[in-house]
């Protein structure tokens, strides 16, 4: 049966629809990050994507999707600062704006691009550094100038590109543009070149390999004063050299600065050439004062840095660090955000694991740490201390490493492995269980074991029974061991702990894996070329499979109705399935299965197979042998971790095919560190859609307040139709009132005073807010009001013109019918006031 396995799965064909992209995770140190010119938002290269955060809050604002490969460098367009230019190893250059998260353009060069350089004085060209066609199999790179073709179409051709300098490097801190695109300096080993723009002439400059003492002299980065004729350049041994008169080659001078003790990997000098910012491994930025010898320091910001960037006003300060880390600084050294990408190692020693009550992706972080990343907002919720003890940055010091990590399925318990050894010294290792605090709203050490097993930890789940608290480890020493919680825990919370409750062996063989089955009634423990299958009410061993050669490296059992179904992979590159009920082998397929993994929320299964050099991707039952899908070269060399993470959405509707992406997503990582997914048409096309919507206002941001303004701005729309909202009898604003216009609008010196228009003209100004009842009793009140006046004097009434008593009209009607006695005096003397003068005036006149 192994064989027809086989053969099915040849014939099955690639589906072009589901593809492989770069998800959450990507790099964000990997090129500088820029600052807006109102420092407001930050932008920084992210994998194929452009990432836009707010400097205040830390929130991704917006994603600009449209490169397909990595993004390599990043620069705001001279003629408008609400435009940014972006490079890509595509070999396009895309213009953003990146307010509204729209594309504008697309530049195609043809060439990988590695760097990208904008300058004020060369408007319509951007330099850029491609590859260099050379005969040898060096790779060379030059810097060339592009100049943009002015045509309104949205992909355009770039043919005209003019080469700068050659053999340059293509890391983009070794080159930079001074004096606003007077002239150019790259860096490269240990020469120093410029090239001026207005001359079309070349310097280099040259330092040999070592100096006096032994020091290092090549040049790691450069960066050119904004406004003197000064060009500063990082050096492997921890200098910095201040360049002059580099316009003449025999007369040039520099002096040198040292604080850092290793290699400076960043430099950027402010906008205003006053001070001078640099990086390295030490983790420290230094503030040196240009044109003293003064300096100051910001130390302990947690990585070494890579890359220094600016605000354009000079408030802001921009670092990247090698934690895939962006720490953004206030101009008095004082940190104001930190943004916490996907933390990168050497190696992930842990699996990628989801923690059942974040549902983010748990794995390595900072040294010592598992770090708790959302896959669904892209950011890090929070580090968690495992080690517990400081981290030394020395060279061939061996320090203690978190190697496994597991959750039990409520997400109440987290297990974790951490180990050391020191050349041929023996292994210290320590089992921790942390328990979940919900006040802290994060986990606790509840129990530390130190040596759990004889030898190294080769396996450790939890069982997934939500009723109990089990746990299984299988070491390297021939044992597989049960930890379990004391059974008064509940009432005893102070004194709970973990304890050994089995210790289990077979044939003194050396366990290579364990799992549980769906239900958590049984325990599947792998013993080199033999898969045992246990009891964990009784620890009865019920069954052992030996059918396959070659020691067993992932054992799972299936889900849901698969769930009698037990996998394995071997050593001898066959993947076997065991039916439990019957203790006999289902079927088999020779592969290089790399890793095995099952979907928790479905039957399907996902294994990556190694084949001349790249990985394949097979999606089957373990029912049938034949594939659900497959897909060729998802990545080149092995994949050793992946995880399926639930959706917070089930997706609505999907091809055949692509149905075992409804409930899950298949994340993998690949050997250079990047976190992977597939993902389907219907997918993107919701991307695309929900990216291409524009902000209804542009002058008002797109915030909680503004959509709760909008939609009461569109409830007083609908009120103020005639044909959705009822006809209601409504006031008259007081803009539309004449009297008030003319009081406005007459000059100051012909009106009376202040104190006697005041109480009349604010009490003009209120809406009344009563109903019509209301409205009739006042005017029955004015009524009255006005027959007591007529009692009072004559004279007042018949000297009073008709415009003042529309004035006094407006401001009896508009007026409350409840007013205070006191009030009503001021308003009747107010009335009592003779304003006739006031309407024979020319300047009041209509």
């Amino acid at each position: 049966m192994g064989q027809s396995a086989e053969i099915r799965v040849e014939k099955m064909v690639e589906q072009a629809e589901i593809r492989v992209v770069r998800c959450g995770g990507s790099k964000i140190n990997d090129r500088e990050a820029i600052i807006t010119f109102d420092s407001k938002f930050l932008l920084c290269a992210s994998g194929d994507s452009v990432k836009v955060y707010s400097t205040s809050t830390e929130e991704c604002v917006h994603v600009l999707e449209g490169h397909t490969d990595l993004v390599t460098g990043l620069a705001f367009n001279p003629t408008n600062h609400l435009q940014v230019y972006s490079c890509s190893l595509d070999g396009t250059v895309r213009l953003w704006d990146y307010t509204d998260g729209i594309l504008i353009k697309t530049l195609v060069l043809g060439y990988k691009i590695f760097a990208l350089y904008v300058a004020k004085k060369h408007e319509g060209v951007v330099f850029v550094i491609i590859p260099m066609v050379t005969d040898t199999d060096s790779e060379m790179f030059q810097l060339v100038a592009a100049h943009l073709p002015k045509s309104t179409g949205q992909e355009v051709e770039v043919r005209e590109l003019s080469s700068v300098l050659t053999d340059v490097s293509p890391s983009p801190g070794a080159t930079s543009i001074g004096r606003g695109g007077e002239y150019v300096a790259t860096a490269k080993g240990l020469q120093l070149s410029v090239f001026f723009f207005k001359k079309q002439r070349t310097y280099r400059f040259f330092l040999k390999a070592s100096d006096k003492k032994g020091a290092k002299n090549a040049f790691t980065c450069v960066s050119c004063h904004p406004k003197d004729d000064c060009i500063a350049t990082g050096h492997l041994d921890g200098k910095i050299r201040l360049w002059r008169n580099f316009n003449q080659k025999k007369e040039y001078t520099y002096s040198t600065q040292h604080w850092h003790h290793n290699a400076v990997s960043a430099l950027s000098f402010t906008p205003e050439g006053t001070n001078l910012l640099s990086g390295g491994i030490e983790a420290v930025l230094v503030l040196w004062h240009y044109g003293a010898e003064s300096r100051d320091l910001l130390p302990r910001l947690g990585s070494a840095i890579e890359h220094i960037s600016v605000s354009p006003d000079g408030t802001l300060f921009c670092t990247s660090h090698r934690d895939n880390k962006i720490t953004v600084i206030n101009s008095n050294l004082k940190v104001s955000a930190v943004i916490q990408g996907l933390v990168k190692g050497e190696d992930v020693r842990t699996d990628l694991v989801i923690d059942p009550r974040t549902k983010s992706l748990v794995l390595n972080g900072k040294p010592g740490h598992l770090q708790f990343y959302s896959l669904h907002h892209d950011k890090q919720l929070y580090n968690l201390d495992i080690v517990q003890q400081e981290y030394i940055h020395q060279s061939g010091l061996e320090q203690f490493h978190v190697v496994k990590a597991a959750f039990h399925s409520r997400g109440t318990w987290l297990a974790t492995v951490e180990e050391r050894r020191e050349g041929t010294s023996e292994l210290e290792s320590s089992l921790k269980l942390w328990a979940y605090d919900e006040q802290t709203q994060s986990f606790v050490l509840n129990t530390s074991v130190s040596s759990p097993h004889e030898d190294r930890i080769m396996a450790m789940c939890f069982s997934p029974d939500a009723e109990t608290t089990l746990l299984v480890t299988a070491g390297k020493d021939g044992h597989f061991k049960a930890w379990q919680l004391a059974e008064d825990w509940e009432t005893h919370r102070d004194g709970i702990s973990w304890s050994c409750d089995f210790v289990g062996s077979y044939h003194h063989l050396r366990p290579t894996n364990c799992c549980f089955s769906a239900d958590g009634s049984l325990l599947a423990v792998s013993f080199q070329e033999i898969a045992t299958v246990w009891s964990p009410d009784s620890w009865e061993l019920l069954l052992t499979l030996c059918q396959p050669p070659g020691d067993i490296r992932d054992l799972c059992f299936g889900r849901l109705s698969c769930s009698k179904f037990l996998l394995g992979t071997t050593s001898k590159n066959l993947l076997c399935c065991w039916d439990i009920l019957t203790c006999s082998l289902k079927w088999s397929t020779s592969m290089d299965v790399t890793l095995l993994q099952a979907d928790p929320l479905s039957e399907n299964m996902a294994a990556f197979c190694h084949t001349s050099g790249t990985t394949d991707l097979f999606v089957f039952k373990p029912s049938e042998p034949r594939p659900l899908y497959s897909q060729k070269a998802v990545c080149p060399g092995k994949v050793h971790r992946a995880v399926f993470a639930p959706r917070e959405r089930a997706l609505e509707s999907c091809e055949e095919h692509a149905q075992w992406l409804n409930r899950s997503q298949l994340y993998f990582m690949t050997e250079q560190m990047d976190l992977m997914t597939f993902s389907t048409k219907s997918e993107e096309d919701k991307i695309m859609a929900s990216s291409q919507q524009l902000v209804i206002d542009d002058s008002v941001a797109m915030t909680p307040f503004y959509l709760l303004l909008g939609k009461h701005r569109q409830q007083q729309q609908e009120k103020q139709n005639p044909l959705t909202a009822p006809m209601t009898t409504r006031v008259q604003l007081p803009q539309g009132s004449g009297a008030i216009r003319e009081l406005l609008n007459t000059p100051a010196h012909v009106l009376p005073s202040a104190s006697v228009l005041c109480s009349m003209f604010v009490n003009s100004l209120l809406i009344s807010n009563t109903g019509v009842r209301e409205g009739s009793e006042a005017k029955e009140e004015e009524m009255e009001s006005e027959l007591e006046e007529e009692a009072d004097s004559e004279e007042e009434m018949d000297s009073r013109d008709s415009q003042p008593a529309r004035v006094n009209e407006t401001c009896v009607e508009e007026v409350p019918s409840s007013i205070s006695r006191a009030q009503e005096r001021q308003l009747r003397t107010a009335r009592k006031t003779d304003y006739s003068w006031l309407s024979s005036s020319p300047l009041c006149s209509p």
